[in-house]
Order: C-alpha cells, then sequence, then structure tokens
C-alpha cells in the first residue's frame, strides 16, 4: 500500500513534540569578536549609517591638533586685526592717536605695506562757519537812521535742520557754498579778482534778501521792503579738540566783516524775477 502524505502535514520528532514556528535565532557573539563581515558599518545595508557627516572638519581632529588649530585661526584673526588698524591709522589724517603713536605706525608699515593715497580729505575742517548780517533800514520819521543787531542766518538753517530725517541740499550747503564763492573770488582786503567776484557779490546780496523777506522788522511788517543796505561777517568757531587730546587750540570765535552793500531792486525778490524775464526776451 503506497504511503499517502498530507500538504501541510508538519514532521514530528522522536519524543513527539512539534518544532516551534519562529524561525531559529543565532546564539549571541562574545564581547570583542569581529564582525562576520569584515569592514561593513552598522545600518549600512539599510543605508542608515552613510553620510550621516559626523567626523568631518576640525572635529574630525583628536584635541591636541584642535587645540592648535584654534590657536593658528585666532593668531590670524589678531594679526589681521592689528594690520587694518595700522593702515587705517597711516593713512587718516593726522589725529591724537598717529602724533603719540606715530614711529610704531610708520615701522609696521614701511617698507612692506607703504601707502601713498589718502583715505581722507588731507586738512578737513576744524571749525564752525557761521554767516551773520545786520541791516540799515528805511529812515525814520524823524529822518534818523535804523540799524538792526546781528542776525544768525545760519543758525536758521541749523533750526530747520534739525529733527528733520530729509533735510534740503539748500538749508544744510546753500550758505557755505555762497561763502566759499566770495571768498574764492576777493582778496583779504574784500577786492574783487575779477567778474567772478562781482558776480558773487550779486549771487550774496539776492541769497541774503531770500532770507530777510521771511522775516519780520521792528514794527512788525516784512523785513525786506525796508531794507536799504547790508552787511555780512562769517564768525569762525573752532571745534574743541577731545578731552584726551593734548592740542592747544584757541577757544575764541574770529570775525571777518564784508562791506557794507546798497540793495537794488534787482536784488530782491520781485526784481529778481523781473530781471530774469528781461534776460529771456
Amino acid at each position: 500500500m503506497d504511503a499517502y502524505v498530507e500538504k501541510d502535514a508538519v514532521e514530528v520528532g522522536d519524543d513527539g513534540r512539534r518544532p516551534s514556528a519562529d524561525p531559529p535565532v543565532a546564539p549571541p557573539e562574545p564581547p570583542g569578536a569581529a564582525p562576520e563581515h569584515p569592514g561593513a558599518t552598522p545600518g549600512a545595508e539599510d543605508g542608515k549609517g552613510a553620510g550621516n557627516g559626523s567626523g568631518v572638519g576640525i572635529m574630525a581632529l583628536s584635541l591636541p591638533y584642535q587645540v592648535v588649530v584654534a590657536v593658528a585661526l585666532g593668531v590670524v584673526g589678531v594679526f589681521a586685526c592689528v594690520h587694518l588698524a595700522m593702515v587705517f591709522l597711516h593713512v587718516a589724517p593726522s589725529n591724537t592717536l598717529t602724533k603719540r603713536h606715530g614711529e610704531v605706525v610708520d615701522d609696521w608699515i614701511y617698507p612692506e605695506f607703504e601707502q601713498n593715497w589718502k583715505l581722507f580729505a588731507p586738512n578737513p575742517l576744524q571749525t564752525n562757519v557761521a554767516l551773520e548780517v545786520r541791516v540799515e533800514l528805511a529812515p525814520a520819521a524823524d529822518g534818523g537812521r535804523r540799524t538792526t543787531g546781528w542776525v544768525d542766518l545760519t543758525a536758521q538753517d541749523i533750526e530747520a535742520i534739525q529733527h528733520n530725517p530729509i533735510p534740503s541740499h539748500s538749508q544744510q550747503n546753500q550758505l557755505r557754498r555762497a561763502v566759499d564763492f566770495y571768498t574764492n573770488t576777493h582778496n583779504d582786503n574784500g577786492r574783487s579778482n575779477g567778474l567772478r567776484g562781482d558776480l558773487s557779490e550779486q549771487y550774496m546780496r539776492r541769497l541774503v534778501m531770500l532770507r530777510l523777506d521771511a522775516l519780520e522788522g521792528p514794527d512788525g511788517r516784512a523785513l525786506g521792503p525796508e531794507v536799504r543796505r547790508i552787511q555780512l561777517r562769517t564768525v569762525s568757531r573752532p571745534v574743541p579738540a577731545a578731552r584726551w587730546s593734548t592740542e592747544k587750540s584757541r577757544s575764541t570765535p574770529s570775525y571777518r566783516a564784508f562791506p557794507w552793500w546798497t540793495i537794488t531792486e534787482a536784488d530782491r525778490s520781485s526784481g529778481a524775477g523781473a530781471s530774469r524775464t528781461e534776460a529771456g526776451r
């Protein structure tokens, strides 16, 4: 009779027990044992152990090498800062530091790092220059001459600039450029050097009259129509030195008075507009 074997039959051992359905578990390896496949890294088969960025850069070095690299970077950074500071002092205008430590700066710069250019203006302004005007008005009823005190036109511009985030170009530079134009075209005695000197005088008179038209006279009326003559002067006030500086500078202001100028209708705002119209015809 042929033997008959079922499809899902399970073998039974000699002791009558059925084998466990779970796969056999390999015994644990003793500590320090080498892996079965040399060179294999944990998690390499499932991709979890590769390319995690660990051990890259300075941290991959041992502790002594990390200390050496950190010290080297620190030395390079300090050298760069000192070099930039020395070059800055070398090209900057004369100041308290360069006067006291000029030899140290020169020893650092020359001859390897010599610079033949200047970072700032070689002689920056060290004074505040203000423009003031006084006015001779039309004669009073009794025929007496009336002259006002000095009016600080620069102070008006400074007041308009303060607390103004976007001041106008004229408020910042108009008076200063006008004074430079006049002084560059006149000698120390106030004499014009040529046609540009006459033009600078005309420009100054018209510019001042524009400012005076916005002021009130002693009687409360507009000052402009009452003006007959004007005189200008510049007031130069030195900027005080820093508290730590040993530089000695004068503290009293200096004055430079311009001659008296007679105001014509062409110098007034209405007359200037009419003269421009006639010139364009």
